[in-house]
């Protein structure tokens, strides 16, 4: 790929990315619910993995046959960057997440997983020595600060097992890790064919991890509830197709810190659904947690445009054997 296809690749439409980003706000605020009803009767990890081989193989089949076919054949580097990708986004991000639901609220994880905005800041500060401006600081700050706040009332109600915590916490360290590698790893040119390869390996990666964890020994049929599986399909087709897709598109189109803001926003998605459909009650401290979580993703989003561009510093360094 040349630097020019690069940047061209780059100039995504504000009115796709918002599309886009509002996928990933609505639909991953209801994934965390989704989740917990699907572990309480199916596997956790051979339902996750069921989930993505499923859903990867529908994806890739239809995405492979359309576009530039003869000059964005998936190659053997591409396979490699893909596993690479899918190990950390679907296997280590998603799996580990339905593994610290089985013991730790899904409300816990949600704010743990919170945390992926700041380790990409630190990332792109400590490791990649990117500038991080002060607006963009402060919005990041606030917006974990209203996400604490948010949950914080309720979230550690109870025994949460420390292990379950620890798994929280690595998952958001693989999704991070995996997130940033993929803006510039050498997957194919076609968004939807990456996801679909990155969804198969993962998927096989949590399918095998369920097996070596014993979890053949929970396939009983006769238990699967109603609910259970439908909550599985719910995550098979628009948790994968629509709110994954929408998110890898969005990793190689918009600003890394506009990108990270779902983690803010999809508690506040969930509080406001509760209430929607479950009648919840919102307090004075929910309301002051989501205008917090409000102002600071308008501040992250006032730093610049959404759009990437190798002008606006938001870019990795281009990896060399990208460059041909």
């Amino acid at each position: 790929m040349t630097r020019a296809n690069h940047r061209d690749r780059t100039r995504a439409s504000p009115a796709l990315i918002w599309t886009a980003l509002t996928a990933v706000y609505v639909i991953w605020g209801t994934t965390y619910l989704a989740i917990r009803v699907s572990n309480e009767t199916l596997p956790p990890l051979i339902a996750a993995g069921f989930r993505f081989l499923v859903a990867g193989l529908v994806l890739y089949a239809v995405t492979v046959r359309r576009g530039d076919v003869e000059g964005d054949r998936p190659t053997r580097q591409n396979w490699i960057a893909a596993g690479i990708v899918g190990a950390g986004l679907v296997a280590g991000g998603n799996g580990l997440v339905v593994l610290a639901e089985r013991t730790v609220p899904s409300g816990t994880i949600s704010l743990i997983i919170a945390l992926v905005p700041l380790w990409m800041a630190l990332v792109d500060r400590v490791l990649l020595r990117h500038e991080v401006g002060w607006l963009t600081t402060i919005g990041l700050v606030m917006g974990f600060g209203g996400a604490a706040l948010l949950i914080g009332g309720t979230a550690f109600d109870g025994y949460a097992p420390l292990s379950g915590l620890l798994v929280g916490v690595v998952a958001s360290m693989s999704w991070t890790a995996a997130s940033l590698y993929s803006r510039n790893a050498p997957l194919p040119k076609r968004p939807l064919v990456g996801a679909g390869m990155e969804m198969l390996i993962g998927g096989l990666i949590l399918v095998v991890a369920g097996v070596a964890r014993g979890e053949i020994a929970l396939i009983r049929f006769e238990d699967f509830s109603m609910e259970s599986l439908l909550a599985l399909g719910y995550l098979i087709t628009i948790g994968s197709w629509v709110g994954y897709t929408s998110y890898v598109w969005l990793l190689r189109n918009a600003r890394t810190s506009l990108v990270s803001t779902y983690a803010y926003v999809n508690p506040v998605v969930a509080v406001f659904l509760g209430w929607l459909i479950l009648d919840e009650t919102i307090t004075l401290r929910t309301f002051i947690a989501g205008a917090i979580v409000v102002v600071g993703v308008a501040i992250i989003i006032s730093t610049g445009r959404p759009e990437r561009s190798e002008e606006s510093g938001d870019d990795l360094p281009e990896r060399e054997e990208a460059v041909a």
